[in-house]
């Protein structure tokens, strides 16, 4: 015979449970994010002078999609070899533009006035 009041306990006590291992796997990717963040952050400032630093933490800060394409470009472009020494705002700002240039995105508009059956002729007055 199962008691209700049993059942109650035994479901809070599962749940809590639940949780607890939940909030562990929060913590375990808590932990990795930072843990990657602070990789990135050491790799950049040892590429960037402060300036240049500076420049991409605002970009960062006005469009974060495009300040984490570059931060991983110049990332890669370390860790391939590609730049020699630090990375000034003038050579940053040249990285930006050929990014920019990359990603810009191209909006046309087309008329096709074929399908437009507008007869001035027609107007009956």
């Amino acid at each position: 015979m199962a008691d209700p009041e049993l059942e109650e306990i035994r479901a809070r006590r599962m749940a809590e449970m639940q949780q607890q291992m939940g909030g562990k796997n929060r913590n375990d990717e808590e932990k990795i994010r930072q843990q990657q963040e602070e990789r990135t952050n050491s790799i950049l400032s040892q590429i960037l002078t402060q300036g240049a630093r500076a420049r991409l933490n605002s970009i960062a800060m006005v469009k974060p999609e495009k300040g984490k394409m570059v931060e991983s470009l110049l990332i890669r472009m370390a860790t391939t070899g590609q730049i020699p020494g630090k990375v000034d705002e003038n050579q940053l700002k040249d990285l930006l533009s050929q990014v920019s240039s990359q990603t810009e995105r191209k909006t046309t508009v087309k008329f096709d006035r074929r399908r437009l059956n507008l007869d001035d002729d027609d107007d009956d007055y």
